[in-house]
């Protein structure tokens, strides 16, 4: 049942124009807007917005006001009523700016649930595509009109003075480009010194698009702001990650940089391998914020001491995710500065199986006291290796997430995994493999998602739910689905 706060604001909204709005009343108002899906009054609401800075985040803490809307309207709803300011300001070179209006707006609280395709096909991609359009706009908008009004900013003598500038509005987002939005996206950027419209770029994401292209957008952004740059698909190694780390270096509060996906083999190394890899380890020691590092797929095989050498700090999150690590790795990291604090670490697609046992149970007893969150996924482990393993896992006592899918194990193995970790106070999520005498014979050699037997499978849960509410943990999830579960934000 909606409070009477909603059901005046309700009332408010109903009228066309706007009446006049107490300030404090134009939160709840936005809130509603959004609830009831109207986009156009969220427009209107923003042109009049009262109070400097538009925090996104702190506006919609209440995850239920996303409904099912399309969340790409209310974005240009909001960016078009930011660029109607400026146009009036830009117009306006008399008025008063130091007046009341909107000087920040926060999108960088999107949602993550948004960050997935909307019903109607439309990505979070859209929402950097609406921002370079509103550049677009506002920058002819600013041609045409000094094209207009050449003379009209004259001194005594008639020489042209400078007209007085409107703070404009500083816009914090993060952004995603890809192929088709590159082109767009760099051209925003490029005009930004002259724009009343200061997109300052929180995260920064980049998808199958060239290092040098990378490098052009890096150098366009804002060096005090960026905390974060995650590059996907790009199909590139060594030599090109080269052009782009020097660049980072400009990021003072780079926290966070993730490699996915790239092509760096380092198995056969080679003398001139070595040589680029000294470079690589160098430029990541001149990243002093960098705490989270992620070299998925990477092929490390014996040089993770050589790539994190140069760190100045220790990292708190490391993602190395199909890496083909090998002893020497996990003994390097459980000796380093870096195991006690870190408070994620995935090691999806390592097979544990090859000599990783013993250097894992190490780095485990090491980072035992800080690890948050741990990923053991697809690290072909059986039964043996999970019974010696359990021990260790039990000293995490700050464990909150633990993923241990894809692993060949039996339901007894999970059963007692299951009710052992029940003694871990912080865990929320453990996700489990399909138990193994779960399958349908013959057994499938290389994809465990298939020749399920429901049946079995179903029993198998019902029994492991039952554990775990007969335990009382209502805050702890056990599933074997790997997916929709958002990782935890450390920083």
């Amino acid at each position: 049942m909606d409070s009477l706060l909603f059901l005046c604001a309700r009332r408010i909204l109903a009228q066309h124009p706007l009446p006049h709005i107490l300030p404090g009343l134009y939160p709840v108002l936005f809130q509603l807007a959004f609830l009831d899906g109207k986009h156009l009054v969220l427009r209107d609401l923003v042109a009049a917005w009262p109070i400097q800075v538009l925090n996104f985040q702190q506006l919609m803490r209440r995850r239920e006001l996303l409904g099912d809307h399309h969340f790409i309207d209310y974005i240009k709803a909001i960016i078009q009523a930011v660029v109607a300011q400026l146009r009036r300001e830009l117009e306006e070179p008399g008025c008063d700016f130091s007046m009341r209006r909107l000087r920040v707006l926060d999108m960088t609280g999107l949602p993550e649930s948004l960050c997935s395709c909307s019903p109607d096909g439309l990505t979070v991609w859209s929402s950097t595509k609406a921002l370079a359009k509103a550049f677009a706009e506002l920058s002819k908008h600013q041609q045409d009109f000094q094209r207009r009004e050449p003379k009209r900013h004259k001194g005594p003598s008639g020489a042209a003075t400078a007209a007085q500038q409107p703070p404009g509005v500083d816009v914090r987002a993060n952004l995603y480009v890809r192929k088709d939005s590159y082109r767009m996206l760099c051209n925003a950027l490029q005009t930004r010194a002259a724009s009343p419209l200061h997109l300052k770029c929180h995260e920064f994401y980049a998808e199958n698009i060239s290092a040098l292209k990378i490098v052009i957008l890096l150098e366009c952004l804002y060096p005090s702001f960026l905390r974060r740059v995650e590059l996907w698909y790009n199909n590139f190694g060594l030599t090109e990650l080269l052009l782009i780390l020097p660049q980072l270096s400009r990021f003072p509060e780079l926290r966070s940089l993730k490699l996915l996906d790239f092509s760096m083999n380092m198995r056969h190394l080679t003398p001139d391998l070595a040589i680029v890899i000294r470079c690589v380890a160098r430029h990541l020691g001149m990243l002093p914020s960098l705490r989270e590092l992620s070299l998925g797929s990477s092929q490390l095989s014996g040089n993770l001491r050589q790539i994190l050498c140069n760190l100045q700090s220790p990292l708190e999150s490391l993602e190395l995710g199909y890496c083909s690590l090998v002893p020497d790795d996990l003994a390097f990291l459980s000796q380093s500065f870096h195991a006690p604090a870190l408070k994620k670490l995935d090691l999806t697609g390592n097979n544990i199986y090859q000599g990783l046992l013993e250097p894992l149970q190490l780095l485990l007893k090491k980072t035992s006291v800080s690890l948050l969150h741990l990923d053991l996924s697809n690290c072909d482990m059986a039964d043996s290796q999970v019974d010696v393993l359990l021990p260790t896992l039990l000293c995490c006592s700050r464990l909150r997430f633990l993923g241990l899918h894809g692993n060949s194990l039996s339901t007894a193995t999970i059963k007692d995994l299951l009710q052992k970790t029940l003694e871990l106070p912080d865990l929320h999520l453990l996700v489990y493999p399909y138990p193994r005498d779960c399958y349908k014979e013959p057994l499938p050699e290389n994809n465990w998602d298939c020749g399920m037997d429901d049946e079995l499978l179903a029993a198998a849960a019902l029994e492991f739910s039952q554990i775990l509410a007969n335990s009382g943990r209502t805050d702890l999830i056990w599933t074997y689905n790997p997916y929709g579960h958002k990782d935890l934000d450390y920083f």
